[in-house]
């Protein structure tokens, strides 16, 4: 009895010796199940073929699944009119047209759109036949540098399709009443596309023009 009393643990020594029993513990058993997990190294991708339309024509592609939808227009199609800005969402330059609906391709598989109608840049206007948000934005200097040019005008296309179907936005004023297509509307709705040279008041003015278009 009296040697019991002579051992003195601190706190500090309890907890360490009681980590280091479930640390004992656990390894033998994570082990084992290390053992058993099948090894997948060096196996080739899983590949799909995804048939869809590009600008109105047909295409085939056979595609890694992992592969965005930007990266099949950019590294398979070479539409490269598409950018790859942030590649998280949040910058807009990769916004294409899908079923006539505006998406971030970089958020997006391109196995997730069998049989789709896509719309890139390219597939809007040439330089011999522009589209007339193309054509606004060169009249009203909507842009520098160009690189999120291509999403913008692609957004804005989109942009006046939802206002001429009614989809209301945060601004709109209510949820049955027209939308008036107002620098208010127009600023909100383009809100997901960046302009790191700050041309918004340019690009707005274009929307603006071309409002009254069919676009």
């Amino acid at each position: 009895m009296d040697e019991c009393h002579d051992i003195k643990i601190s706190r500090r020594d309890l907890l360490i010796t009681g980590a280091l029993s479930v640390t004992a513990a656990s390894v033998p058993a994570m082990a084992a199940v290390q053992d058993t997990v099948p090894v997948s190294r060096n196996l080739p991708p899983v590949t799909s073929t995804i048939n869809f339309h590009v600008n109105g024509k047909s295409q085939s592609l056979n595609l890694d699944l992992r592969t965005t939808l930007l990266d099949a227009l950019r590294e398979h199609l070479h539409l490269t009119g598409t950018k790859k800005g942030c590649d998280h969402g949040q910058c807009g330059a990769c916004t294409v047209i899908v079923d006539g609906r505006r998406i971030n391709s970089c958020l997006t598989l391109a196995v997730m759109h069998e049989g789709a109608q896509v719309t890139t840049i390219e597939g809007l206007g040439n330089k011999d036949n522009l589209h007339p948000m193309q054509a606004a934005f060169i009249k009203h200097d909507g842009y520098q540098c160009g690189y999120c040019t291509p999403g913008q005008i692609c957004s804005a296309v989109a942009v006046l399709e939802e206002i001429r179907q009614g989809q209301p936005s945060h601004v709109t004023a209510g949820l049955t009443a027209r939308t008036a297509i107002t620098p208010e509307e127009i600023r909100e709705r383009m809100s997901g596309n960046i302009c790191r040279c700050g041309a918004y008041s340019n690009i707005v003015d274009a929307i603006a023009e071309v409002a009254g278009r069919p676009a």
